[in-house]
Protein backbone atom coordinates (compact mmCIF):
# COMPACT_ATOMS: atom_id res chain seq x y z
CA UNK A 1 0.00 0.00 0.00
CA UNK A 2 1.25 3.47 -1.11
CA UNK A 3 0.24 6.44 1.85
CA UNK A 4 -0.26 9.57 0.43
CA UNK A 5 -2.45 11.04 3.21
CA UNK A 6 0.03 12.91 5.67
CA UNK A 7 -1.78 15.87 5.56
CA UNK A 8 -4.99 13.87 6.91
CA UNK A 9 -2.80 11.91 9.93
CA UNK A 10 1.02 11.33 9.35
CA UNK A 11 1.37 7.63 8.49
CA UNK A 12 5.37 6.99 9.26
CA UNK A 13 6.46 7.70 12.77
CA UNK A 14 10.10 7.86 13.34
CA UNK A 15 11.56 4.60 15.53
CA UNK A 16 12.52 6.78 18.13
CA UNK A 17 8.90 7.90 18.61
CA UNK A 18 7.41 4.28 19.19
CA UNK A 19 9.82 3.26 21.33
CA UNK A 20 8.98 6.18 23.65
CA UNK A 21 5.91 5.46 23.31
CA UNK A 22 5.73 1.86 23.95
CA UNK A 23 8.00 2.84 27.34
CA UNK A 24 5.29 5.37 28.77
CA UNK A 25 2.18 2.55 27.82
CA UNK A 26 4.44 -0.20 29.99
CA UNK A 27 4.95 1.75 32.38
CA UNK A 28 3.70 5.09 33.94
CA UNK A 29 1.36 7.17 36.34
CA UNK A 30 -1.02 10.39 36.13
CA UNK A 31 1.38 13.77 36.02
CA UNK A 32 1.05 16.35 38.58
CA UNK A 33 -1.89 13.83 40.65
CA UNK A 34 0.41 12.25 43.04
CA UNK A 35 3.72 12.43 44.68
CA UNK A 36 5.42 9.13 44.82
CA UNK A 37 8.21 8.58 42.44
CA UNK A 38 6.42 7.34 39.06
CA UNK A 39 4.03 10.20 39.31
CA UNK A 40 6.68 13.04 39.69
CA UNK A 41 9.00 11.73 36.99
CA UNK A 42 6.30 11.35 34.51
CA UNK A 43 5.43 14.72 35.66
CA UNK A 44 9.34 16.13 35.27
CA UNK A 45 8.80 14.59 31.35
CA UNK A 46 6.01 16.32 30.63
CA UNK A 47 7.80 19.44 31.96
CA UNK A 48 10.74 18.71 29.62
CA UNK A 49 7.93 17.78 26.83
CA UNK A 50 6.64 21.48 27.62
CA UNK A 51 10.29 23.18 27.48
CA UNK A 52 11.02 20.96 24.32
CA UNK A 53 8.29 22.29 21.95
CA UNK A 54 8.48 26.19 23.62
CA UNK A 55 12.06 25.98 22.21
CA UNK A 56 11.08 24.54 18.64
CA UNK A 57 8.82 26.67 17.77
CA UNK A 58 9.97 30.16 19.79
CA UNK A 59 7.44 30.30 21.99
CA UNK A 60 7.03 32.53 25.23
CA UNK A 61 6.88 30.28 28.23
CA UNK A 62 6.87 26.77 29.45
CA UNK A 63 3.58 27.86 31.43
CA UNK A 64 1.67 29.49 28.29
CA UNK A 65 2.77 25.60 26.18
CA UNK A 66 -0.26 23.82 26.78
CA UNK A 67 -1.35 20.04 25.91
CA UNK A 68 -4.48 19.85 24.18
CA UNK A 69 -5.61 16.34 22.16
CA UNK A 70 -5.38 18.24 18.91
CA UNK A 71 -4.62 21.32 16.62
CA UNK A 72 -8.91 21.57 16.54
CA UNK A 73 -9.39 21.61 20.94
CA UNK A 74 -5.87 24.99 20.65
CA UNK A 75 -8.00 26.95 18.19
CA UNK A 76 -10.62 26.65 19.76
CA UNK A 77 -9.21 27.17 22.94
CA UNK A 78 -7.10 30.34 21.84
CA UNK A 79 -10.69 31.62 19.62
CA UNK A 80 -13.43 30.92 22.18
CA UNK A 81 -11.36 31.38 25.29
CA UNK A 82 -10.53 34.69 24.03
CA UNK A 83 -12.62 36.36 21.90
CA UNK A 84 -15.76 38.34 23.08
CA UNK A 85 -19.19 40.28 21.63
CA UNK A 86 -18.03 43.16 19.99
CA UNK A 87 -14.45 42.20 19.11
CA UNK A 88 -13.67 42.16 15.46
CA UNK A 89 -11.41 39.61 13.71
CA UNK A 90 -10.34 39.03 10.09
CA UNK A 91 -9.54 35.72 8.96
CA UNK A 92 -9.27 34.20 5.37
CA UNK A 93 -11.38 32.01 2.57
CA UNK A 94 -8.50 29.33 2.71
CA UNK A 95 -9.33 28.51 6.42
CA UNK A 96 -9.95 25.03 7.33
CA UNK A 97 -13.12 24.33 9.67
CA UNK A 98 -11.46 24.23 12.61
CA UNK A 99 -11.28 28.10 12.41
CA UNK A 100 -14.37 28.91 10.47
CA UNK A 101 -16.78 26.31 12.83
CA UNK A 102 -15.38 28.38 16.07
CA UNK A 103 -16.01 31.67 14.11
CA UNK A 104 -19.28 30.91 12.98
CA UNK A 105 -20.05 29.95 16.52
CA UNK A 106 -18.52 33.36 17.79
CA UNK A 107 -20.36 35.11 14.71
CA UNK A 108 -23.61 33.72 16.05
CA UNK A 109 -22.87 35.60 19.22
CA UNK A 110 -21.96 38.82 18.48
CA UNK A 111 -17.75 38.92 17.53
CA UNK A 112 -17.61 40.60 13.97
CA UNK A 113 -16.00 38.66 11.33
CA UNK A 114 -14.90 39.61 8.43
CA UNK A 115 -13.08 37.16 5.47
CA UNK A 116 -9.85 37.69 3.12
CA UNK A 117 -10.25 36.80 -0.11
CA UNK A 118 -7.46 34.93 -2.47
CA UNK A 119 -5.88 35.90 -5.32
CA UNK A 120 -5.74 34.30 -8.71
CA UNK A 121 -3.27 31.69 -7.63
CA UNK A 122 -5.69 30.34 -4.60
CA UNK A 123 -3.19 32.10 -1.89
CA UNK A 124 -4.04 34.53 0.23
CA UNK A 125 -3.58 38.60 -0.56
CA UNK A 126 -1.60 39.85 2.03
CA UNK A 127 -1.87 43.46 1.19
CA UNK A 128 -5.96 43.20 0.93
CA UNK A 129 -6.06 41.36 4.44
CA UNK A 130 -3.32 43.97 5.82
CA UNK A 131 -6.01 46.36 4.35
CA UNK A 132 -8.68 44.96 6.25
CA UNK A 133 -7.34 45.48 9.35
CA UNK A 134 -8.00 48.32 11.82
CA UNK A 135 -6.96 49.77 15.02
CA UNK A 136 -9.65 48.11 16.74
CA UNK A 137 -9.46 44.86 15.17
CA UNK A 138 -9.08 42.15 18.32
CA UNK A 139 -7.65 39.66 15.97
CA UNK A 140 -6.05 37.77 12.61
CA UNK A 141 -6.72 34.17 12.49
CA UNK A 142 -4.28 32.62 9.96
CA UNK A 143 -2.99 29.68 8.65
CA UNK A 144 0.61 29.14 8.56
CA UNK A 145 -0.02 26.83 5.45
CA UNK A 146 -3.64 25.58 3.44
CA UNK A 147 -4.40 22.11 4.17
CA UNK A 148 -5.85 22.17 0.20
CA UNK A 149 -2.40 23.92 -1.93
CA UNK A 150 -0.09 23.78 0.67
CA UNK A 151 0.69 27.91 0.26
CA UNK A 152 2.36 29.43 2.85
CA UNK A 153 1.94 33.15 3.43
CA UNK A 154 4.24 35.22 5.02
CA UNK A 155 3.90 35.80 8.07
CA UNK A 156 6.65 38.33 8.94
CA UNK A 157 5.35 40.64 6.64
CA UNK A 158 1.74 40.26 7.85
CA UNK A 159 2.86 41.08 11.41
CA UNK A 160 4.40 44.22 10.29
CA UNK A 161 1.70 45.08 8.20
CA UNK A 162 -1.15 45.31 10.63
CA UNK A 163 -1.40 46.98 14.43
CA UNK A 164 0.66 46.06 16.90
CA UNK A 165 -2.08 45.54 19.52
CA UNK A 166 -3.88 43.17 17.11
CA UNK A 167 -3.50 39.22 17.91
CA UNK A 168 -2.25 37.21 15.65
CA UNK A 169 -4.07 33.44 15.94
CA UNK A 170 -1.97 30.77 13.25
CA UNK A 171 -3.30 27.28 12.90
CA UNK A 172 -0.03 25.62 12.40
CA UNK A 173 -1.95 22.12 11.72
CA UNK A 174 -0.38 21.92 8.11
CA UNK A 175 2.78 23.84 8.95
CA UNK A 176 4.47 22.67 11.94
CA UNK A 177 7.12 20.03 11.58
CA UNK A 178 7.39 21.23 7.78
CA UNK A 179 8.62 24.90 7.96
CA UNK A 180 10.06 26.77 10.60
CA UNK A 181 8.10 28.61 12.98
CA UNK A 182 9.91 31.38 15.03
CA UNK A 183 7.03 33.02 17.55
CA UNK A 184 8.54 35.58 18.91
CA UNK A 185 10.23 36.47 15.62
CA UNK A 186 7.29 36.81 13.78
CA UNK A 187 5.12 37.82 16.35
CA UNK A 188 2.41 35.24 16.61
CA UNK A 189 0.34 35.42 19.82
CA UNK A 190 -1.17 32.21 19.28
CA UNK A 191 0.15 28.60 17.81
CA UNK A 192 -2.55 25.55 17.24
CA UNK A 193 0.05 22.60 16.96
CA UNK A 194 -1.39 19.30 15.55
CA UNK A 195 1.39 16.81 16.78
CA UNK A 196 0.42 13.46 14.66
CA UNK A 197 0.85 15.08 11.14
CA UNK A 198 4.40 17.05 10.34
CA UNK A 199 5.60 16.57 14.15
CA UNK A 200 5.74 13.12 13.97
CA UNK A 201 3.59 12.81 17.24
CA UNK A 202 0.22 10.19 17.81
CA UNK A 203 -3.14 10.93 17.36
CA UNK A 204 -4.58 12.57 19.96
CA UNK A 205 -1.25 14.98 20.80
CA UNK A 206 -1.38 18.57 19.92
CA UNK A 207 -0.90 21.86 22.02
CA UNK A 208 -1.31 25.19 22.33
CA UNK A 209 1.71 27.81 22.57
CA UNK A 210 0.76 31.74 23.64
CA UNK A 211 1.81 35.12 24.84
CA UNK A 212 0.95 36.96 27.49
CA UNK A 213 -1.19 38.97 25.68
CA UNK A 214 -3.60 36.23 25.66
CA UNK A 215 -5.39 35.29 29.00
CA UNK A 216 -7.80 32.50 27.07
CA UNK A 217 -10.47 31.19 29.31
CA UNK A 218 -10.97 27.60 29.87
CA UNK A 219 -13.79 25.51 28.15
CA UNK A 220 -13.41 22.72 30.08
CA UNK A 221 -13.45 22.94 34.20
CA UNK A 222 -12.37 19.63 36.23
CA UNK A 223 -9.47 18.40 38.53
CA UNK A 224 -5.93 19.73 38.08
CA UNK A 225 -4.07 18.37 40.73
CA UNK A 226 -3.37 21.80 41.76
CA UNK A 227 -5.76 23.61 44.07
CA UNK A 228 -7.72 20.90 45.27
CA UNK A 229 -9.64 23.04 47.61
CA UNK A 230 -11.05 25.70 45.40
CA UNK A 231 -13.69 24.95 43.66
CA UNK A 232 -12.89 27.46 40.49
CA UNK A 233 -10.24 27.01 38.34
CA UNK A 234 -6.87 27.63 39.15
CA UNK A 235 -5.94 31.05 37.84
CA UNK A 236 -2.28 30.38 36.47
CA UNK A 237 -1.23 28.38 33.34
CA UNK A 238 -0.67 25.55 32.24
CA UNK A 239 -3.46 24.05 35.17
CA UNK A 240 -5.84 26.66 34.14
CA UNK A 241 -6.35 24.96 30.43
CA UNK A 242 -5.68 21.22 31.10
CA UNK A 243 -8.33 20.23 33.37
CA UNK A 244 -8.65 15.92 33.57
CA UNK A 245 -5.59 13.43 32.97
CA UNK A 246 -3.21 14.39 30.16
CA UNK A 247 -2.57 11.82 27.16
CA UNK A 248 1.02 10.99 28.57
CA UNK A 249 1.78 8.80 26.09
CA UNK A 250 0.93 11.43 23.26
CA UNK A 251 2.48 13.97 24.66
CA UNK A 252 6.19 11.74 25.13
CA UNK A 253 5.80 10.79 21.70
CA UNK A 254 5.32 14.76 20.62
CA UNK A 255 8.22 15.40 22.51
CA UNK A 256 10.32 12.30 20.71
CA UNK A 257 9.14 14.12 17.63
CA UNK A 258 10.90 17.25 17.96
CA UNK A 259 13.74 15.52 19.40
CA UNK A 260 13.65 13.48 15.94
CA UNK A 261 13.03 17.08 13.92
CA UNK A 262 15.84 18.94 15.40
CA UNK A 263 18.63 16.30 14.31
CA UNK A 264 16.52 16.06 10.80
CA UNK A 265 14.85 19.01 9.96
CA UNK A 266 17.18 20.68 6.58
CA UNK A 267 17.51 17.25 5.43
CA UNK A 268 13.44 16.38 5.32
CA UNK A 269 12.75 19.78 4.71
CA UNK A 270 14.57 19.06 1.45
CA UNK A 271 13.33 15.65 0.51
CA UNK A 272 9.61 16.86 1.01
CA UNK A 273 10.26 19.54 -1.37
CA UNK A 274 11.78 17.09 -3.98
CA UNK A 275 8.98 14.64 -3.14
CA UNK A 276 6.58 17.28 -4.10
CA UNK A 277 7.95 18.97 -7.27
CA UNK A 278 8.70 15.55 -8.55
CA UNK A 279 5.11 14.95 -8.11
CA UNK A 280 3.87 17.91 -9.47
CA UNK A 281 6.06 18.01 -12.49
CA UNK A 282 5.30 14.26 -13.58
CA UNK A 283 1.27 15.09 -13.02
CA UNK A 284 1.90 18.19 -14.74
CA UNK A 285 2.76 16.13 -17.94
CA UNK A 286 -0.95 14.13 -18.01
CA UNK A 287 -3.34 16.29 -20.48
CA UNK A 288 -6.08 14.96 -18.08
CA UNK A 289 -5.01 16.42 -14.93
CA UNK A 290 -5.35 20.01 -14.11
CA UNK A 291 -3.14 21.00 -10.96
CA UNK A 292 -4.25 23.48 -8.09
CA UNK A 293 -0.90 23.65 -6.22
CA UNK A 294 2.52 24.46 -6.67
CA UNK A 295 5.68 22.60 -5.83
CA UNK A 296 5.57 23.05 -1.53
CA UNK A 297 7.50 22.54 1.73
CA UNK A 298 4.66 20.87 3.55
CA UNK A 299 3.79 17.97 1.13
CA UNK A 300 0.43 18.72 -0.50
CA UNK A 301 -0.17 18.50 -4.21
CA UNK A 302 -3.69 19.13 -5.12
CA UNK A 303 -5.50 18.45 -8.41
CA UNK A 304 -8.02 16.83 -10.33
CA UNK A 305 -8.50 13.95 -13.16
CA UNK A 306 -10.62 15.47 -15.88
CA UNK A 307 -14.50 13.81 -16.18
CA UNK A 308 -13.93 12.62 -12.84
CA UNK A 309 -15.40 13.39 -9.34
CA UNK A 310 -12.65 13.67 -6.54
CA UNK A 311 -13.88 11.08 -4.04
CA UNK A 312 -14.60 8.77 -7.56
CA UNK A 313 -10.84 8.82 -8.19
CA UNK A 314 -9.89 8.27 -4.37
CA UNK A 315 -11.68 5.53 -3.96
CA UNK A 316 -10.46 3.67 -7.26
CA UNK A 317 -6.60 4.93 -6.35
CA UNK A 318 -7.75 2.58 -2.81
CA UNK A 319 -9.86 0.01 -4.00
CA UNK A 320 -7.85 -0.56 -7.50
CA UNK A 321 -4.21 0.26 -6.62
CA UNK A 322 -4.12 -0.12 -2.85
CA UNK A 323 -2.91 4.16 -2.57
CA UNK A 324 -4.02 6.13 0.00
CA UNK A 325 -5.21 9.94 -0.93
CA UNK A 326 -8.29 11.91 -0.04
CA UNK A 327 -10.98 13.32 -2.46
CA UNK A 328 -13.33 16.31 -1.51
CA UNK A 329 -13.49 19.33 -0.02
CA UNK A 330 -10.81 18.65 2.84
CA UNK A 331 -12.75 20.27 5.69
CA UNK A 332 -12.14 24.02 3.76
CA UNK A 333 -15.16 24.85 1.68
CA UNK A 334 -14.35 28.55 1.51
CA UNK A 335 -11.20 27.67 -0.15
CA UNK A 336 -13.04 25.43 -2.78
CA UNK A 337 -15.40 28.26 -3.26
CA UNK A 338 -12.70 30.69 -4.09
CA UNK A 339 -11.22 28.29 -6.37
CA UNK A 340 -14.01 27.02 -8.11
CA UNK A 341 -14.11 23.06 -7.18
CA UNK A 342 -17.33 22.94 -4.57
CA UNK A 343 -18.91 20.63 -6.75
CA UNK A 344 -16.19 17.51 -7.31
CA UNK A 345 -13.52 18.96 -4.40
CA UNK A 346 -9.89 18.23 -5.04
CA UNK A 347 -7.72 15.12 -4.70
CA UNK A 348 -4.89 15.32 -2.27
CA UNK A 349 -2.10 13.63 -2.37
CA UNK A 350 -0.04 14.84 0.53
CA UNK A 351 3.63 13.06 0.65
CA UNK A 352 6.09 12.65 3.87
CA UNK A 353 10.03 12.50 3.80
CA UNK A 354 8.83 8.87 4.24
CA UNK A 355 7.38 8.77 0.98
CA UNK A 356 10.11 7.55 -1.83
CA UNK A 357 10.56 8.18 -5.69
CA UNK A 358 9.72 4.79 -6.94
CA UNK A 359 5.90 5.22 -5.02
CA UNK A 360 5.72 8.87 -7.00
CA UNK A 361 6.11 6.31 -10.33
CA UNK A 362 3.66 3.96 -9.48
CA UNK A 363 0.85 6.48 -8.41
CA UNK A 364 1.45 8.68 -11.92
CA UNK A 365 0.79 5.30 -12.97
CA UNK A 366 -2.31 4.56 -11.06
CA UNK A 367 -3.49 8.11 -12.15
CA UNK A 368 -3.01 6.53 -16.03
CA UNK A 369 -4.82 3.56 -15.01
CA UNK A 370 -8.00 5.21 -13.86
CA UNK A 371 -8.02 7.58 -16.30
CA UNK A 372 -8.14 4.79 -18.95
CA UNK A 373 -5.21 6.74 -20.46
Amino acid sequence: MIYFDNAATGGFKPASVLSAVTAALKMCANPGRSGHRLAVACSERVYACRRALMEFFGGWSCDRTIFTKNCTEALNIALLGTLRRGDKVVTTFSEHNSVLRPLQYLENNGVIVELAPLNRRGEVDLAVLASMVHADTKAVIISLASNVTGACPDISRLRSAIPPRTLLICDGAQACGHIPVHMKEWGIDALAVAGHKGMYGIQGSGALLFSDRLDPLPLIYGGTGSESSNLNMPEFYPDRLESGTINYPAIVSLAEGVLYLKSHFNEERDKLFHLVSLMHESLGKLPFVRLYSRPNYVGIVAFSVQGMGSEQAAYRLSEEYLVCVRGGLHCAPLMHEALGTKDEGLVRASLSPFNTEKEIELFVSAIRGIAHM
